[in-house]
């Protein structure tokens, strides 16, 4: 039997109830890791879980909580090794979308953007490579960027600074966990057809899709693909990179109707997903 590319290891990936962190979720579970899942709700962290578990044989486990708050970030790796008795492999994804005219932008969207974008990914990161470093075999830490970090998009400026800065949280940590043989890369997705972009934009493919030079919209596992080869043993010699996946969208960055965007609110729901 062949052996599978992550098996006997174990990854965190926040954010992962659904879409693009479901995927990648999954995909790890696929080819041989546990699993910790987490998503701001907790019972669909639990049931992303049971579903990931049903479906490919392997070890998944569904945790709840709030990637904003430092103590519950640290508390992902604690319960990791306390499940999996190690950890390998750790994904930021968790992010919060948030659009809005620079003019109106309110404080408090501000905050909970800048809380969970980047508060959860530096403290994750930390936490993360703590272990890492403890462990003393290395480890891998993928953060969740966007093409937004690259070319400008009307309407969400708060969002795009926090994607910029988890590019630079890569390049920077890249310095100074290299030595401990902890690799720390982005990967910066472009529309993708996830629940949370069909919730702002219900035409969000259609839209999307006509300005890609490929002329289609990333899948959640598009970006799942991108995120297991930093993971594997194949981007070992691979850190502080971003590796930007959007049909070829960056090439010269066209952007549809953004109308539906100036009256744009944060729906308490949304708030936290990944």
């Amino acid at each position: 039997m062949t052996q599978k590319r992550f098996e006997n290891q174990s990854a965190i990936v926040t954010g992962a109830g659904e879409g693009i962190g479901y995927a990648i979720a999954y995909q790890l579970c696929a080819e041989g890791a546990s699993v910790l899942l987490n998503d701001i709700v907790a019972d669909r962290a639990e049931a992303a879980a049971k579903k990931i578990q049903s479906e490919t044989g392997g070890t998944c486990i569904g945790v709840g909580g709030d990637v904003a708050q430092v103590e519950v970030v640290r508390g992902f790796v604690t319960r990791a090794i306390e499940e999996f008795g190690k950890l390998d492999i750790c994904v930021s994804n968790a992010g919060l979308t948030s659009w809005g005219d620079f003019f109106d932008y309110t404080e408090e969207d501000f905050e909970r953007v800048l809380n969970v974008n980047m508060r959860g990914s530096f403290f994750l990161t930390q936490a993360a490579a703590r272990h890492f470093r403890e462990q003393g075999n290395g480890g891998r830490i993928i953060l969740m960027s966007s093409v937004t970090a690259h070319s400008a998009v009307k309407y969400i400026a708060a969002y795009a600074m926090t994607k910029a800065a988890l590019e630079m949280l890569a390049r920077t940590l890249s310095l100074e966990l290299g030595p401990h043989g902890i690799t720390v890369n982005s990967v910066a997705p472009g529309s993708t057809i996830t629940p949370r972009n069909l919730n702002d934009d219900p035409n969000y493919e259609k839209h999307w899709e006509q300005v890609h030079p490929l002329r289609k919209a990333m899948q959640p596992d598009d970006i799942a693909n991108a995120v297991l080869f930093l993971a594997s043993p194949a981007a070992d010699k691979i850190t502080g990179q971003t590796i930007i996946v959007d049909a070829g969208w960056t090439t010269y960055s066209p952007a549809p109707d953004m109308d539906f965007a100036q009256d744009y609110e944060l729906d308490d729901t949304l708030k936290g997903r990944g």
